[in-house]
């Protein structure tokens, strides 16, 4: 392959926008910081927003689909839609990267071994996880484990969020031990003093209280339960506190009505959905502590991006995505028991020094821009490429 000539990546993605989660930002901020050195195409389902249009700088090619009953998600039909697959015939990529091991992640899999292109995988979720929080079934979760483990065996190479994932994908029965790939934010740091001086007066935040926050899906798969026992718990210890709770789902009516249950009410504020990234770094700046005891996620974009601005997060112990954390060195960790996360979270607050440090420390390990990231990620494209043509 020539220098001067681009290659062309194809990114698959079984949701898209206008549905916003972890992977979908993933994606896109693959896709815009890669049009700089090369086409890059998104294949994706279509939207079930009629109106919706994609207003983006990458071409993207969407899939019918059929929705999934009770549920935000839909099912894409790449292998029933014609228009779709003659588009993907038509693309001549030079890569193939899946970003899920579903319809449309598996029509990238057969595109790569039709054209004998470099195939990747990213491994962005705990799938056995997420399989048996909808079944409840050790049975099914297993047999959809192995299917999936099947499906990113077929790959050239697979990637993982951090280490810990690549350990888990490996006991699901991955072939090799995947690559570690990490995630990036397009945040930069903030600082605008007035600004956040307006976000104490609209929070009515005191000189005596402490600052926490939470971005992300209001959904009771992120442990946010735990969260509210462990803010109750600091209230009956008179810990002087605000929380600040930034987007949407649909714990949110059960959030609010367990705070209220719990007298939490003037302790805890809810921002709703933040699309403005710069009003979005704001609430990390504000943040001295950032609240994340999900055991579900693989590697939040969240605490990368709370990085970003200096503040520390708080994870529990064992949780995948703590798997970048040393305990007091860039960032903090709990036993999993919400009396005992309301203690560290005193504890870690008690002692400035130590604070002071692991928030400057957290900046330095975890904060990774998307251009960096995706620096890589080009160079690695470009080897897999050329390896492919020797074989």
């Amino acid at each position: 392959m020539t220098e001067d000539k681009k290659i062309t990546i194809g990114l698959f993605i079984d949701v898209f926008f206008p549905m916003v989660d972890g992977v979908v930002v993933v994606v896109d901020n693959y896709a815009r910081q890669l049009m700089q050195n090369a086409n890059v195409i998104v294949f994706s389902p279509g939207s079930r927003v009629r109106k919706y249009r994609d207003n983006l700088p990458y071409r993207v090619i969407r899939s019918k689909y059929i929705k999934v009953p009770f549920t935000e998600y839909d099912l894409s039909v790449p292998f029933f839609d014609f228009k779709f697959r003659k588009s993907l015939k038509n693309t001549k990529l030079d890569i193939v990267h899946i970003h899920s091991p579903f319809t449309i992640g598996r029509a990238g899999i057969a595109y790569a071994k039709e054209h004998h292109v470099p195939l990747i995988a990213t491994l962005h979720s705990q799938y056995k996880k997420d399989f048996y929080e909808r079944t409840k079934s050790e049975i099914l979760s297993e047999i959809a484990i192995k299917d999936i483990i099947s499906t990113f065996n077929k790959c050239d190479e697979c990637w993982a969020v951090n280490h810990k994932v690549a350990e888990i994908f490996k006991e699901y029965g991955a072939i090799e031990m995947p690559k570690v790939q990490l995630n990036a934010t397009d945040l930069i740091p903030f600082n605008d003093d007035e600004k956040i001086a307006e976000l104490k007066k609209k929070y009515d935040i005191q000189t005596n209280e402490k600052i926490f926050l939470y971005v992300g899906r209001l959904d009771i798969l992120k442990n946010l339960e735990f969260t509210i026992q462990s803010l109750y718990r600091l209230k009956l210890k008179g810990f002087k506190f605000k929380m600040i709770f930034v987007g949407s789902g649909p714990y949110e009516h059960e959030m609010k009505q367990q705070i209220k249950k719990t007298g939490l009410t003037d302790y805890v504020h809810f921002a709703g959905k933040i699309m403005d990234r710069l009003e979005l770094s704001s609430y990390y700046k504000l943040a001295q502590l950032f609240l994340f005891p999900s055991l579900y996620d693989s590697s939040s974009l969240v605490q990368i991006e709370a990085a970003s601005q200096k503040t520390p997060t708080l994870f529990l112990k064992g949780a995948a995505t703590a798997d970048t954390i040393t305990e007091n060195v860039n960032g903090f960790l709990s036993d999993n028991d919400p009396s005992l996360y309301a203690q560290k979270i005193i504890d870690i607050m008690k002692d400035t020094k130590t604070y002071q440090k692991v928030a400057n420390q957290s900046f330095k390990d975890l904060y990774l821009t998307w251009e960096s990231a995706t620096q890589q990620v080009y160079s690695k494209y470009l080897k897999l490429i050329e390896e492919k043509n020797q074989n």
